[in-house]
């Protein structure tokens, strides 16, 4: 494989120039460690997904391919790169999208395909859309490009392993550890096949959305397992199916090395890469640096890691969803349903209670005239979660009764 691989790379050097593999001060400060950052966000199309695409139509350049239309699915990422392929060698494309997919990604991928490819939107997961694509190659002779489940696709992702071996610091051997995400499969298939020979198994961590967690559950049983629920907020990762060749590739790793990673934690990512770094990461891109920050420290600290930044296609109208789950995540947010007295003065007594740092971002009060009491629902944003537990003290020994639906997923998503 290894020598397929270098030449892919050599190839893929007509598109683009190897992303860069950037040592992180901060990072490495925070976690004590050296923590290098492969920039997989900085490609042309802000994600390795342009590697695959663009080894697989390579190798179906020669003899009709050239004249017969090409078909991907994908919720953005693979579609940007197909579509950039498209047009670099000139070849038409249809496109299947789930209508789920964020905008800013349906219009980047028209941008990079124009006079080239047509998009379709199917269906409200990935899945549904697959399937609509396959139908479509093969009812019109079409090329299928898959997202990640073939051999030429995986072969273009492991060249992010080539060029992690070449950028890396001469005479320090290899990363003691590698954060990868994993949507599909086919980046860790590649990357996991480019070192068999020189890293151990132990040293990759897989970072999984855990509303998405295929690889995990099919190393778990042994065999591959279909998701019957899939959580879409990690559109970039959010897969029902780990892919069949991606899997034989892992199959002998521990279900233990697979993290699922909750999807508002890495929200906190997100936010800290773009306050503190400049970096902007969607979120499937933040899903290896989320599962570094989830480690115990004596896993982390001393050791040189890299971690992928697999991609940074966001769309900036859902940012106050991702500060939303951000602050509800990291305890400085929370949700009640306080049940106040109706009588002259009460709201004024419970804005006694609240703190200097404590915040009100939601209040709603419905006064019925014939109860003794109403329900408030009010959202409180603090700077400290502790700041909370003194709240709490203080309605309690106040006789306020609440009820912290913060975490409770039904109710949030309804009234939220």
């Amino acid at each position: 494989m290894r020598d397929n691989v270098i030449a892919a790379k050599t190839a893929l050097r007509d598109l683009f120039e190897a992303t860069p593999l950037q040592r992180n001060a901060h990072l490495s400060a925070k976690f004590e460690a050296d923590v290098y950052l492969k920039r997989e966000d900085l490609s042309p199309v802000r994600s390795y997904k342009l590697r695959g695409a663009f080894n697989f139509m390579r190798k179906r350049m020669g003899g009709d391919g050239a004249s017969k239309v090409f078909v991907c699915a994908s919720a953005g990422n693979h579609a940007q790169g197909f579509a950039f392929c498209c047009r670099h060698f000139g070849v038409q494309g249809v496109v299947f999208m789930p209508v789920t997919t964020p905008q800013q990604k349906i219009d980047k991928t028209r941008t990079f395909g124009e006079g080239f490819i047509r998009i379709e939107l199917v269906g409200d997961i990935f899945d549904v859309c697959y399937s609509a694509a396959r139908k479509f190659a093969a009812d019109h002779d079409g090329i299928m490009v898959p997202p990640f489940d073939d051999p030429d696709i995986i072969e273009g992702q492991a060249t992010v392993a080539s060029e992690i071996e070449d950028a890396w610091p001469e005479g320090e051997g290899l990363p003691d550890l590698i954060v990868m995400p994993v949507g599909g499969g086919g980046l860790s298939a590649g990357i996991t096949s480019y070192f068999s020979d020189r890293l151990p198994d132990d040293a990759y961590l897989f970072a999984e959305p855990e509303g998405a967690p295929s690889l995990k559950r099919s190393l778990a049983a042994g065999e591959i397992v279909t998701l019957e629920d899939v959580d879409n907020f990690v559109d970039g990762a959010a897969v029902a199916r780990i892919g069949d060749a991606n899997f034989e590739a892992l199959r002998r790793l521990s279900p233990d090395q697979v993290m699922a990673v909750p999807e508002n934690a890495l929200c906190v990512t997100m936010s800290e890469m773009l306050n503190v770094e400049g970096v902007v990461l969607e979120p499937a891109g933040a899903l290896a640096l989320t599962a570094l920050s989830r480690l115990p420290a004596d896993k982390v600290r001393g050791r040189k890691i890299v971690a992928l930044v697999s991609g940074g296609n966001f769309d900036f109208d859902r940012l106050p969803d991702v500060k939303e789950r951000a602050m509800r995540y990291s305890g400085l947010k929370k949700y009640l349903v306080l049940r106040l007295p109706q009588r002259p003065g009460a709201l004024k007594d419970f804005l006694g209670l609240l703190g200097p740092d404590d915040d009100i971002a939601r209040f709603e009060y419905l006064k019925k005239s014939a109860r003794n009491f109403g329900s408030i629902l009010i959202g409180i944003e603090t700077s400290r979660p502790e700041n909370f537990h003194v709240l709490f003290e203080n309605l309690a020994s106040n006789g306020l009764k609440y009820q912290d639906i913060t975490e409770n997923e039904i109710l949030a998503n309804l009234i939220i």
